[in-house]
């Protein structure tokens, strides 16, 4: 077990030292803000494991992260089980699950939040797609140099690790950091 710490700890000092990195960080949270003050939804998706952390933060800003204040819209794409298993079966378009719910619930002036540890999945590839054709601005959490996702997001948030553990650890704590600050925003 303490080889995980070990292993853990050089990633989060760099992070926590990457002036650049900490801006976007700030700046996902100012852009995700900007969606809930003007009446825009965050909207989250992913596959796995990200699809798991894309249920979770969306649940902090619904609920409530640590104090009381109202609720925030956010929806995660990943939990809809009737309609995710009902456009598998009936189109067998995995690369269109997550794009087919942004054209139909979302809106400019929402954010989409796509989280892939690799970056290679073709609906997170398609759901920029769509989110970009109908003016919603994106926001990429990546690993593994962003993959084929990018250069496709309005921000990205790479993890610079080849690890999808270690990947998928600071996604849940980029995640964390900016309901927060959104959080804060909202007391």
């Amino acid at each position: 077990m303490n080889n995980v710490f070990e292993a853990s700890l050089p990633l989060l000092k760099a992070l926590s030292e990457d002036e650049v990195f900490l801006r976007k960080i700030r700046r996902a949270s100012e852009m995700m803000l900007r969606a809930l003050n003007t009446k825009g939804k965050i909207l989250w998706c992913g596959n796995g494991g990200s699809a798991a952390d894309c249920q979770h933060l969306s649940a902090e800003l619904v609920a409530r992260l640590s104090s009381p204040r109202r609720a925030l819209a956010s929806l995660s794409l990943t939990t809809d089980t009737s309609y995710l298993t009902a456009w598998i079966n009936d189109t067998g378009r995995s690369d269109r699950l997550f794009s087919r719910q942004i054209e139909a619930l979302g809106n400019a002036g929402d954010i989409l939040v796509a989280v892939s540890s690799s970056g290679n999945s073709g609906n997170i590839i398609e759901a920029l797609h769509s989110a970009k054709a109908k003016g919603i601005s994106s926001i990429l959490f990546g690993g593994k140099g962003g993959g084929k996702a990018s250069g496709k997001a309005d921000l990205e948030l790479i993890v610079p690790s080849d690890n999808t553990q270690r990947i998928q650890e600071i996604h849940i704590m980029i995640g964390h950091m900016i309901c927060e600050n959104i959080e804060k925003a909202f007391l």
